[in-house]
């Protein structure tokens, strides 16, 4: 299966709107719709455009080339996974993964050996004479996937399908998720709001932004080269860094009271006011090159979670994130000096257009 949008459109009641948007999902590829966590952007409903539950207001979808407004849901041989574990209550995990199999008339014995080979493959073969609210959060979404993929879809639509999940579940279930579409030959659409799950998949990535494509491009390209500043934002977490600079003929003004020597990367920029940022993990406690910009900051709040610390600072016009590995314990109101590196910098113009990406001469 194949499809492709052609400038598609939807403004109904069901689902936010989205605008003008078009792709081409070839057979066995695996996309990513990437918005951010405040903005549900169309993710939603462009899970439901594809698997025929609403209707383009205008544009056009191709499924094998053939327009896909004559094609019924049912007759699409596609599934979703919900971020929800979403299982039959009163059925067994066998039963659940078997369902849609018996909707097809399929004969018993092939029902027995597809619900077994799939339930070895996502290691929940020990459940399957159990109901789900006997299992754990992981192995129910693992159901849910046992069931979305038994019946060998040529679609599959992942909501969020792990966020739910404690940290350690998550990061188990996606990589198995990598090794089984790598070995499918299906259309598989994963839409999620974390941009280090969109990252750590690392495939093709749509990002979307008031249901409009932002950007279009594999992950890591983004995230090197977003195209404008929402771009970088939707990329960043922790939160990018962001404030206001301005190259004079012979410095860098940050918030219009720090004021710096140009160094060798800030001298390829035109005279100009621009946005700067920079991410939390690349501000460090010590310097590390000769092109550090040096800010007298104080702390604000210090969070440990982990192995790491992140730590909020503010100083003159400009308050700045820093995520650091490690536990740093510093009391609020502690004097600190912190480091940018002007060569991690994001330079971009008023509009928030990128002039400038980290690395990326002029």
């Amino acid at each position: 299966m194949s499809i492709v949008f052609k400038n598609v459109s939807y403004s109904g009641d069901a689902s936010e709107p989205v605008y003008n948007i078009s792709m081409d999902l070839p057979s066995g590829s695996f996309t990513i719709l990437l918005s951010d966590r405040t903005d549900d952007a169309g993710k939603v409903t462009i899970c439901k455009l594809l698997l025929g539950i609403i209707k383009p207001t205008s544009g056009t979808i191709l499924i094998d080339g053939k327009d896909a407004s004559k094609v019924p849901t049912q007759k699409r041989n596609a599934a979703m996974v919900h971020q929800e574990f979403i299982n039959y209550p009163h059925l067994t995990v066998y039963e659940n993964i078997a369902s849609p199999l018996r909707v097809l008339k399929i004969p018993k014995t092939q029902i027995r050996k597809a619900v077994y080979d799939i339930a070895k493959k996502l290691r929940i073969e020990s459940c399957l004479n159990r109901l789900p609210n006997e299992i754990s959060g992981g192995q129910q979404q693992r159901t849910a996937l046992a069931r979305a993929l038994v019946k060998d879809a040529k679609l599959i639509c992942l909501y969020e399908p792990l966020v739910n999940l404690d940290y350690k579940l998550r990061e188990e279930l996606r990589n198995e998720l990598k090794q089984l579409f790598r070995s499918k030959n299906t259309v598989c659409v994963y839409a999620t709001a974390e941009p280090n799950e969109a990252l750590q998949l690392g495939s093709k990535a749509i990002l979307l932004h008031k249901g409009e494509i932002l950007q279009a491009s594999d992950i890591s390209e983004i995230y090197r080269n977003p195209i404008n500043l929402t771009a970088a934002q939707i990329l960043s977490d922790p939160p990018l860094n962001i404030f206001q600079g301005e190259i004079t003929s012979h410095e860098l003004v940050i918030g219009e009271v720090q004021r710096f020597p140009k160094t060798r990367i800030l001298e390829q920029l035109p005279i100009n006011n621009y946005i700067l940022a920079i991410r939390p993990s690349h501000v460090s406690l010590v310097p590390i090159s000769d092109d550090d910009l040096e800010i007298s900051m104080r702390v604000n709040i210090a969070e440990i979670s982990g192995s790491e610390t992140l730590i909020h600072t503010v100083g003159s016009n400009i308050n700045l994130l820093m995520n650091l590995s490690g536990v740093h314990d510093y009391s609020p109101d502690t004097k600190i000096k912190i480091y940018i590196p002007s060569h991690k910098l994001f330079v971009f113009n008023a509009a928030g257009d990128l002039v400038k990406a980290p690395g990326a001469n002029l």
